[in-house]
């Protein structure tokens, strides 16, 4: 893709967005919390592709991925009052519809189409389908790394402000409370990934971008994590008793140092 198309993209996500601004003021905190987000994301897959050492026909690819990953939020927000995918739609679905309805990718060719839409259904699924391998993979793996290094600092962001302030979205309904799941908690400790349907509280939340850590898929991606320190950060924030839980995080945190030595290594569609 050349970069003057993917500013033609960026053109029209800036334009399309606004039309969502006609919202009341808790609304509009939170739909301007997802224009930012995706601002940053394009930031950050910049980083990682330039990391990553992809070319420059590629990175554009991926830019496209990151501007697009998200545009379903806008009128599942606008719906449903919600972020959250299992009391409305699938956001990564929604994003496909409105990328065709909006006619985002015309004039590209069928393939790059192909790679652009497929990286955006399949980036919020808890794990990629088996089958799917790269080029294709490679931009998955890409937005779904992108995505959680910006949404850490979304919530680290949000966390630090005072409530009346922050974007009622961001906890998903969850209650603020002290303790922790012990489904969640299992989770933790056998190095998976907590399930958002395990979450019972924000503390259980925190728990579920803690276990992200360990399914991230680029040397470059662990740097910034590293780099970033959001992992120390979110356990800071976590109430009531942790024994438990800092053991594990000491555990993780070295896991994730262990990656930023050659953990991978994009594979570019040219």
């Amino acid at each position: 893709m050349e970069q003057s198309r993917l500013e033609a993209i960026r053109t029209w996500f800036d334009g399309y967005v606004q039309t969502f601004y006609d919202i009341d003021p808790e609304g509009l905190r939170n739909i301007l919390l997802k224009v930012e987000h995706t601002r940053k994301v394009c930031q950050v897959m910049d980083s990682l592709a330039a990391g990553e050492g992809l070319p420059p026909e590629d990175a554009s690819i991926a830019g496209a991925v990151a501007l697009l990953h998200d545009v379903g939020r806008f009128p599942q927000y606008r719906r449903w009052r919600t972020f959250r995918d299992s009391d409305s739609d699938n956001h990564a679905r929604l994003s496909v519809e409105v990328i065709r309805e909006q006619s985002v990718l015309e004039g590209l060719g069928a393939d790059e189409r192909l790679l652009i839409e497929e990286a955006v259904r399949f980036h919020n699924l808890l794990q990629l389908p088996e089958q799917v391998t790269s080029p294709t993979r490679v931009y998955m793996e890409l937005i779904r790394d992108a995505d959680k290094l910006d949404i850490w600092r979304v919530f680290l962001d949000e966390c630090a402000l005072p409530e009346e302030q922050r974007a009622s979205a961001v906890n998903l309904g969850l209650p603020d409370l002290a303790g922790f799941s012990p489904a969640c908690l299992a989770d933790l400790a056998e190095k998976r990934v907590v399930r958002l349907d395990e979450c019972r509280s924000v503390n259980d939340i925190k728990l579920m971008l803690i276990s992200w850590a360990l399914e991230l898929s680029f040397t470059s991606s662990y740097r910034s994590l590293l780099e970033r320190g959001y992992i120390p950060r979110l356990a800071a924030t976590l109430r009531g008793r942790r024994d438990e839980v800092d053991l594990m995080l000491l555990e993780i945190m070295a896991e994730v140092e262990r990656r930023t030595v050659n953990h991978g290594a994009a594979e570019t569609a040219s």
